[in-house]
């Protein structure tokens, strides 16, 4: 996710950082820099435009170049445009005081809208809430098969039905108000563009179904053709704000930077990955802040409580802080990171790493497999202390888990570099210490 942007904006200001003094022949240069950074990741040109129009003329003020820190002012004021340019401000889904709160997906065929219908189900029953899926996408070959069989993995109720999409939603609404669901998400269908059948049939669900909200659910990686679609959706039919799918794979960015400036339509959920719980709320800020390499800390530790055991957390804090780290803790804390995400994203939520730092970063679930069963080929006295696993022990090993002594090396290694960083994270030094993975 805006991989090649943020490593070109963060060479900017590195270049900026080190000449102390600003001139405003410097700051112009800088911001020429950044104007040809965000078209290159396709964000809209009026919106470029705009945007350094406002930076610029924030940037070359007297209270950003006569400042001890006018590299670190110059920095502060894209964040705060970039935000703006973002949206500014969360913008949370609106709960009707009368349940059910009715909920519609909206847009084309391959945009992810199916499987960001059962990530949204999946999102608001995590806040207390009973939801129920609509699978009104009759066309695209096994849309409700698709539907039924993730609502059947992760225990969301789906209401199907063979009648026409407008029989079926007319239905699914009273009867999951006679179940009591207090949320009701409707999958609507798409098409591989927009026509005037879809257009039609998305205008009549509207009518019968009053949604609460209507959601378009947008392909981050098809760039500006994203921000094309999202206006001939809000012209023709309206919409309340947009989901962002396939963000973990759009290394340029251009459609989230462009799309909330050009419709007026706020941002509301993003999409980085494929699993059911890697929908997020959108914070602009946040955002702004991965983008310009400040990390995203206040993301990071929501991931961690949503997904951490409030007992083992402690009892591994009280060890950091005691270096007293054993590799059944080290092995606990690979699993828990296997839960909050792929490590690249969760790593760029760390301020100050680079894009270049993540080059070669990826750990897979065999990798967490692999390490798995070398430290469960160990005897506990060896977990508990590594220093003294000699070489006919570590040959030991290898054979019990059918890896190599390389192997069991790289991940005592590991081990080593983990324990070394979390005492410095706790002692507030961080420095410029190895990441610790494979």
């Amino acid at each position: 996710m805006f991989a090649a942007l943020s490593e070109r904006l963060q060479n900017i200001f590195n270049k900026i950082r080190g000449r102390g003094k600003l001139s405003e022949a410097e700051v112009k240069q800088a911001m020429r820099e950044i104007r040809l950074a965000l078209l290159e990741a396709d964000v809209n040109y009026k919106v470029v435009k705009d945007f350094v129009d406002k930076v610029s003329q924030r940037a070359v003020g007297k209270e950003v170049l006569e400042s001890l820190t006018p590299a670190q002012q110059v920095i502060k004021v894209v964040y705060e445009e970039m935000t703006n340019l973002l949206g500014s401000t969360d913008s949370k889904l609106i709960f009707a005081s009368q349940p059910p709160t009715t909920i519609m997906l909206i847009g084309l065929q391959g945009s992810g809208k199916t499987t960001a219908c059962v990530k949204l189900a999946y999102l608001v029953r995590s806040q207390g809430r009973n939801p129920v899926m609509i699978a009104a996408d009759i066309y695209r070959p096994a849309a409700v098969e698709q539907l039924v069989t993730l609502g059947k993995e992760n225990h969301i109720e789906v209401f199907t039905g063979a009648n026409r999409p407008e029989q079926i939603v007319k239905s699914g609404l009273a009867e999951a108000k006679r179940r009591g669901h207090d949320v009701v998400i409707i999958d609507t269908a798409g098409r591989l563009q927009v026509d005037e059948e879809m257009m039609n049939e998305v205008v009549r669900l509207k009518q019968i179904a009053s949604p609460h909200q209507i959601l378009l659910v947008v392909d981050a990686m098809t760039g500006q053709e994203a921000v094309n679609v999202a206006t001939v959706f809000e012209d023709r039919l309206g919409f309340d704000g947009l989901i962002l799918t396939k963000l973990d794979g759009d290394a340029r960015g251009g459609a989230a930077l462009s799309i909330r400036s050009v419709t007026g339509k706020p941002i509301k959920f993003a999409s980085f990955g494929e699993k059911v719980n890697s929908l997020e709320v959108f914070h602009p800020d946040r955002l702004a802040s991965r983008i310009l390499g400040m990390g995203d800390v206040l993301s990071l530790i929501e991931k961690a409580q949503a997904t951490a055991d409030a007992k083992k957390a402690k009892e591994l804090e009280e060890k950091i802080l005691k270096a007293q780290i054993t590799l059944d803790d080290f092995l606990d804390q690979l699993k828990q990171l296997k839960k909050m995400g792929p490590i690249g994203q969760i790593i760029k939520m760390l301020p100050g790493v680079s894009s270049s730092t993540l080059k070669g970063i990826n750990i897979s679930d065999s990798d967490i497999i692999r390490v798995q069963a070398i430290i469960e080929s160990m005897t506990k006295a060896e977990r508990l202390n590594p220093s003294i696993l000699n070489g006919s022990r570590r040959a030991r090993i290898a054979k019990g888990s059918g890896t190599t002594v390389a192997e069991v090396n790289k991940v005592l290694k590991q081990f080593h570099q983990t324990k070394k960083m979390m005492k410095a994270i706790s002692s507030g030094k961080m420095g410029k210490l190895k990441l610790p993975f494979f």
